[in-house]
């Protein structure tokens, strides 16, 4: 058997293969729904992942306010930040955070699945939330996928 046959292929900037994808937040859980996108930014559905490049789709999501907390987090999720003075904590609850702007909640949750580094940020950038049915990204003509069918 030769074993120098199989080499194992690690993906770089050229050789990746990103696409736009287009995703469905209404009736989806919160936690779920963000932990598949996170997989997909991060490219973890490709057979090419490499860890260290950005090897993801681009993720489009419409209908952010139509999300789901599932028993009583509406009221009892905090985010907490710190304004940087002297007891600046200030707290904001999920339900107050909704009302304020809904794909906020999206947003920090996804983020939050994402590694804390460079390319962290990078994947970042490769998100777009939106209210409702339109978006700008018509031009890239992103594919729409259902999430159900992900593991």
């Amino acid at each position: 058997m030769d074993t120098l046959s199989y080499k194992t292929i690690s993906a770089n900037k050229t050789t990746v293969n990103k696409q736009w994808v287009l995703v469905d937040a209404e009736g989806q859980t919160l936690g779920r729904l963000s932990s598949k996108v996170a997989k997909l930014l991060r490219g973890k559905y490709k057979p090419n992942y490499t860890p260290h490049v950005d090897c993801g789709d681009n993720v489009v999501i419409i209908n952010a306010e139509k999300i789901s907390l599932s028993g009583k987090k509406w009221d009892a999720k905090e985010y907490i930040r710190h304004t940087g003075y002297p007891g600046g904590q200030r707290k904001i609850n999920a339900s107050e955070l909704f009302k304020k702007d809904p794909t906020r909640i999206l947003e920090k949750s996804i983020k939050g699945m994402l590694p804390k580094n460079k390319l962290g940020a990078d994947l970042f950038r490769n998100l777009k939330v939106y209210v409702g049915t339109e978006h700008k990204q018509d031009a890239q003509k992103p594919t729409a996928i259902n999430l159900n069918d992900l593991k």
